[in-house]
């Protein structure tokens, strides 16, 4: 099964036209993935790799049937186009642009909530599921199906995972790569709830950082309603209070979001705090 795609899902890129958009395409069209459509206004019956694009989501859907969407296009229009998206009741949206206003991705999550859409993202490296489907950028290479799910802030540390968990022989049921910002669409208790469910998924990873209190709540959540093994890696043990350390919400405020504070919560809730990355995939191994 995994979660949140599968070899089901039909993919629309938009701005597929772009450099990121073409280049991502083609490594998404090698991995499998059904990408079915492409959108950029003002270049429909265009095609990109032999993928037909329309002007409007609207078209792109009624043509081919898409029924998720990966966001492509510059910061200033991705709202338009994710909302456009979510309006088209697409599932998931995946909006992988950086740089997107807070206010921007505040109404886009707020819309995708009222429409029942959920959405990944922004400044996400996307969702993968090996040997069904992959959305996003994620390096396709070091994937291998296995029972493991991965929800991480970051895309690099989501990586460095993922092949430890492929070199160690146990591969990934999906990876989900939430985004750095600090609005997002599938927080983690939103991305555990989903693996929670799945058959597939025997144990889970989660990636958290400094900065926030949702890593807390989650392990709040983890100890009430999580049946399965859960290892946990926080970045930024050695980050100084009040600067930002590569996310936007990756920020210290006062004593709330510290990495010692994090590490305690999750560990009070029974969950296992890895030191290094690569060590988390060791633990989960001894976990199954």
């Amino acid at each position: 099964m995994a979660i949140l795609i599968d070899d089901k899902t039909r993919v629309v890129v938009t701005g597929i036209t772009g450099y990121q958009g073409q280049f991502h395409t083609a490594r998404m069209l090698e991995f499998g993935t059904k990408v079915v459509a492409g959108v950029t206004p003002g270049k429909g019956r265009e095609r990109v790799h032999d993928v037909p694009v329309f002007d409007t989501i609207e078209d792109a859907v009624r043509q081919t049937g898409a029924n998720a969407a990966c966001v492509f296009v510059p910061a200033r229009f991705a709202k338009d186009s994710a909302m456009e998206a979510i309006a088209a009741k697409l599932d998931p949206v995946v909006v992988i642009t950086e740089h997107i206003p807070v206010l921007d991705a505040i109404q886009m999550v707020d819309y995708a909530n009222r429409m029942r859409v959920r959405i990944v993202g922004p400044n996400c490296p996307g969702v993968t599921s090996p040997g069904k489907c992959r959305i996003g950028i994620m390096p396709s290479h070091l994937f291998k199906p296995g029972p493991v799910g991965l929800l991480s802030r970051s895309g690099t540390l989501a990586y460095e995972i993922v092949a430890a968990l492929t070199t160690a022989g146990l591969g990934q049921s999906t990876a989900v790569g939430m985004g750095g910002d600090p609005v997002v669409g599938m927080p983690f208790i939103r991305v555990l709830e989903e693996f929670e469910r799945d058959p597939e998924t025997k144990a889970i990873i989660m990636v958290g950082e400094i900065g926030g209190s949702a890593e807390e709540a989650a392990a709040a959540y983890i100890k009430e309603k999580v049946t399965k093994p859960v290892v946990a890696y926080i970045a930024g043990r050695t980050a100084p209070a009040g600067k930002r350390m590569g996310h936007a919400g990756a920020v210290i405020s006062g004593t709330e979001g510290t990495a010692a504070g994090k590490i305690a919560t999750l560990n009070a809730a029974g969950v296992q705090v890895a030191e290094l990355p690569r060590q988390a995939a060791q633990m989960i191994a001894k976990l199954l």
